[in-house]
């Protein structure tokens, strides 16, 4: 087990250069060979449709790859893998997930807003979405869960999953019994920048989908934002960086706990960054003995000793400056681990998802309270939303007048013209009002 490089700060000590810097994200993998590398595979995937992508899951996923959709006999295959307590435990997960976002459903609306004259708001759900699930060293039905239900909600026609095969070729059964459940149409595999071009762009096996969902590494963050600014792309769900969590706690909490979910995070890469912000320098001192204990447990130990190194447990003057730093920071995920939490929660808006008291961890969020486990990172949830059930939907209105409803407006309409001078719209009314006089 790795020594941990993560030590108790004052705040109130801190220059502010200092304090600067102990708010920064790890420098994201952004650099200009990533994006040029980047930009290649979706010229060839463009360029040469499944023979590319083809050729890239070979390269980088499983070297024997002929195909990109999962036929109906490899997925009945697969499934026979599947346990009875995995399955209930992706029961349990649908039934939560889908009760939340179920109260999500859009209305329709319909206001006169002048006499004759009727505007509506519509809602429709996307022809066809593409839900990326990240593969490699995790098994992740839970992201397949949180992509799945709403789109499936949604009634969106055409929902495709892909996700990048093992070396043997195959994916989890859970990840394959979780797009059964949310009538997956299409899984297709494979993984990288490859996949979003293929979702983006299509090939002769994949059809291009109207937007992409889901998570993913440097080169999939890198290969979504690319096509969402390309005049032939898509659009994608949100910018995405690195996992994170911050938690304000005080003397009333649980060290043990707080060390937990901080571990929950730090496990996920060595770029993610857990913060611990406490008025308590006590509490703060008995967390960082926790995480060294508790992180010599854990299987994916040397991630989260790396993730630590960028991570800070910071002892504020006060419980109400620490909420001001979070506000801040606007982070992914924030835990609230003191008592009375629910009363500072009109304080804290800038954050992706918010987790409430002592025994809310926020591993629960990410598996089966109903809540979604994509959201804005890096600072995004400044001006970013979770993911729910609107997002699977486009909006659009209507509008009607009648010969008496646009004589009403006219006046408004045609004045409003000369300001700008806009005579071909001033006269798409008055040819109408000598039409009907």
């Amino acid at each position: 087990m790795p020594s941990l490089n993560i030590r108790v700060e004052r705040w109130s000590e801190l220059s502010e250069q200092k304090r600067t810097e102990r708010l920064m994200r790890p420098e994201q993998s952004r650099s200009l060979s990533l994006r040029e590398a980047v930009t290649d595979i979706l010229s060839q995937v463009r360029e040469q449709g499944d023979a590319a992508v083809i050729k890239l899951t070979q390269k980088f996923d499983n070297p024997s790859a002929t195909q990109l959709v999962m036929s109906a006999e490899q997925k009945a295959e697969t499934l026979k893998d599947l346990t009875a307590t995995v399955k209930a435990a992706i029961d349990k997960a649908y039934s939560t997930i889908t009760e939340f976002h179920r109260q999500q459903q859009p209305r329709d609306i319909r206001v006169e807003t002048a006499p004759g004259v009727v505007c509506e708001q519509r809602y429709t759900p996307l022809q066809s979405v593409g839900l990326y699930i990240p593969g490699g060293s995790a098994t992740l039905p839970s992201t397949a869960l949180m992509l799945g239900v709403p789109a499936q909600l949604a009634g969106c026609p055409r929902k495709v999953l892909a996700t990048p095969p093992t070396a043997s070729g195959g994916i989890p059964a859970a990840v394959v019994y979780v797009a059964e459940l949310c009538g997956i149409d299409d899984i297709i595999l494979c993984g990288g920048a490859q996949a979003i071009a293929a979702l983006a762009y299509g090939t002769e096996s994949v059809s291009a989908v109207d937007k992409i969902f889901g998570p993913g590494n440097a080169f999939v963050t890198e290969a979504k934002q690319q096509v969402s600014q390309d005049a032939s792309g898509v659009a994608i769900d949100m910018p995405a960086g690195p996992s994170e969590l911050l938690v304000i706690a005080d003397e009333t909490a649980n060290p043990a706990f707080v060390a937990s979910d901080l571990l929950s995070q730090a496990e996920h890469g060595a770029d993610s960054q857990v913060i611990l912000l406490t008025p308590s320098e006590q509490l703060a001192t008995q967390v960082q003995r926790q995480l060294q204990q508790q992180c010599s447990e854990l299987s994916r130990q040397e991630t989260a000793a790396e993730a630590l190194a960028n991570s800070r447990l910071i002892v504020t003057d006060s419980l109400n400056q620490a909420i001001s730093l979070s506000e801040q920071y606007a982070p992914e995920h924030l835990s609230l681990q003191f008592n009375q939490a629910r009363d500072y929660l009109p304080q804290l808006t800038r954050a992706g998802s918010i987790f409430v008291g002592h025994y809310t961890p926020e591993s629960g969020g990410d598996y089966a309270t109903g809540t979604n486990h994509v959201l804005p990172t890096y600072g995004y949830a400044r001006n970013y939303s979770s993911l729910g059930l609107l997002d699977f939907y486009r909006r659009y209105t209507v509008q009607e007048s009648t010969a008496q409803g646009l004589a009403g407006l006219a006046d408004a309409i045609t004045t409003l013209c000369d300001v700008e001078g806009l005579d071909a719209h001033k006269r798409a009314v008055t040819i109408r009002l000598e039409a009907s006089s």
